[in-house]
């Protein structure tokens, strides 16, 4: 079986994949003080939580923005599932050309779900990951990611108003009825959902207009992106494995 980790700013997400089929998915918190032996322990605990064998796993690919982690994380990989990942960098033969000024620079996550999002859609493509920062990315006809859009994410614009406003609390983020909220906590949900949504419809409408991939297919992932996705006709498709799917596509490719 082969576990793709994805390493984001606030979660670890990881799938154990048997061919194509996903009969796991699980998070865990990144936290940074994590020592190798915990990583390792935490992963064959999870695993086994859910019915999957550690000693199943003989291939491990990872992507990983935090790069603070990767010594621990990569070692408790090697000790406790017996098997050197292979990392995702922006060199890596992953079938997706960087058109940037500074390809070094891009993220893995955003490489990763380039691969997966035009192995959807088979030509243009704009890529949506509503995680830490909400990210929009362009990709050509050709496979060639050609453009990105970097937010600040749902939840962290959430943050950011409850910590620097005294009388505005803590709140989870949810779709209120009614855009004419009656309350604070509701006149706050409506401000950080409705706002994402029109954001999210005027930089779609915004980079196929500038890029003139007017049918590009929009494919949104994250956690609070499938909140966005039932409110707006822009996004043509939510999917949440987005991620992992495209570092077992990488895989699959690099190991032929």
């Amino acid at each position: 079986m082969l576990l793709t980790i994805d390493v984001g700013n606030t979660n670890i997400t990881m799938g154990a994949f048997d061919g194509e089929f996903l009969p796991g998915m699980f998070r865990m918190t990144t936290k940074r003080q994590r020592t190798s032996d915990e990583y390792g322990m935490t992963i064959c605990g999870i695993l086994e939580h859910r019915g999957i064998d550690p000693k199943q796993i003989d291939a491990v690919i990872i992507a990983s923005v935090v790069p603070d982690i990767m010594h621990s994380l990569t070692s408790g990989v090697i000790k406790y599932l017996h098997t050197t990942p292979v990392i995702v960098t922006p060199e890596s033969d992953t079938g997706i050309r960087v058109n940037t000024e500074n390809p070094s620079r891009t993220g893995p996550d955003r490489i990763v779900n380039a691969v997966a999002g035009y192995e959807i859609a088979k030509g243009p493509a704009i890529v949506i990951d509503f995680g830490t920062a909400t990210t929009y990315d362009l990709i050509g006809p050709d496979g060639t990611l050609e453009a990105c859009i970097i937010a600040p994410g749902i939840e962290t614009a959430g943050r950011s108003l409850w910590g620097g406003a005294a009388m505005l609390p803590a709140i989870q983020i949810e779709k209120p009825d009614t855009i004419l909220a009656r309350d604070t906590i509701a006149g706050m949900q409506g401000g950080l959902v409705f706002g994402a949504i029109g954001q999210t419809e005027y930089i779609v409408r915004k980079m196929k207009e500038e890029s003139g991939y007017a049918d590009a297919y929009v494919i949104a992932t994250g956690g609070l992106g499938k909140i966005i996705a039932k409110e707006t006709e822009c996004i043509d498709l939510y999917e949440p494995r987005l991620t992992l799917n495209g570092l077992r596509l990488i895989y699959e490719r690099i190991a032929q």
